[in-house]
């Protein structure tokens, strides 16, 4: 039993936004799927921190949620900013319910026991929030991470966090994140949102005593990335 992780398929097999309009993207779809049965087994679990759909609502995001839950493992996803369909825990969990989808899990304030570790996070938001909303929007989410990590302390193990958003990225920092996730002695931290050129600027590696990794599709080359096991 395996941990992976992978970030941002924006995938649109319900509507029409078509990725593979971008640099490196093309055949997106079919890439991931090959490499996911490469990599990935039926007693893995891959977490997918955001951007996973372009459908506007749980009907428009149906199609790839399908997708997903057809490929081997199970799936812990959490909410990115493109992620329009995602709706209350109860309306998402019934949906997936209704639809059979049996592999697919929501990650959002809560947490799961994978090995010997223990998955949490929450969407995370912008390093440098500075309005009076955006930092509204960035104490809800800190705590969302504390509720997800309070979740992982009582099923025990090592809990990793996965954010939507990157805490550290090109030389800026969201202090507060930061300091959120040192205070809740989180060691790993793997992120999204960063396509293209940015992936430059990312950090991948230790910050501040934390090892951060990123895992946005096409910085991965489309393939799940293999945590441990």
């Amino acid at each position: 039993m395996s941990l992976f992780a992978i970030s941002d398929p924006h995938l649109s097999l319900g509507c029409n936004k078509p990725m593979d309009i971008f640099r490196g993207w093309q055949d997106y779809v079919k890439r991931l799927e090959e490499n996911w049965y490469k990599l990935v087994g039926p007693e893995d679990t891959v977490v997918i921190p955001g951007d996973i759909s372009w459908g506007m609502t749980l009907e428009e995001a149906k199609p790839d949620l399908a997708f997903l839950n057809s490929l081997p493992g199970t799936k812990l996803i959490g909410k990115g900013n493109h992620d329009y369909w995602w709706a209350t825990r109860r309306k998402m969990d019934a949906f997936l319910e209704e639809n059979g989808f049996t592999t697919l899990r929501i990650l959002f304030n809560d947490a799961y026991a994978v090995g010997d570790v223990t998955v949490c996070g929450t969407r995370g938001w912008f390093y440098d929030a500075e309005k009076d909303e955006d930092k509204k929007v960035l104490n809800r989410e800190i705590g969302r991470l504390n509720l997800s990590v309070d979740a992982a302390e009582k099923i025990g193990g090592e809990p990793i966090a996965f954010l939507h958003y990157p805490p550290v990225y090109a030389g800026m920092v969201c202090e507060e994140m930061m300091s959120a996730l040192k205070a809740r002695g989180i060691k790993r931290v793997y992120y999204g949102h960063i396509h293209g050129e940015g992936v430059r600027r990312a950090v991948n590696g230790y910050y501040d005593g934390i090892d951060m990794r990123l895992i946005s599709c096409d910085f991965t080359g489309f393939a799940p990335v293999f945590i441990e096991s």
